[in-house]
């Protein structure tokens, strides 16, 4: 599976509709129910050097491509497997 409009808007309405400080596995298990047939992974943002597709309050989410050996963060939504929770480290 990979995101089409209909998916990232789930995950838009998601993000609009979750705590902005929510802890990343609160997120986590929220993308895991509403979109079954996508990886989902969590690290520190200071892991990923791409910008993130989306951003809220404590975390930002990456697409990633899982469809090969290894992952990898895409920006192209059609290419996406995956996504990725980063959490970002308070200032």
């Amino acid at each position: 599976m990979s995101l089409g409009e209909t998916e990232i808007a789930r995950v838009d309405a998601l993000l609009a509709a979750i705590d902005a400080e929510a802890e990343p596995v609160v997120l986590e298990q929220a993308l895991r129910q509403l979109l079954p047939d996508l990886s989902c992974s969590h690290c520190d943002a200071s892991d990923v050097l791409e910008d993130p597709f989306r951003e809220t309050g404590s975390v930002a989410l990456h697409l990633l491509d899982t469809a090969g050996h290894c992952f990898r963060v895409t920006e192209a939504p059609e290419e996406a497997t995956g996504i990725l929770i980063a959490r970002k480290v308070p200032a």
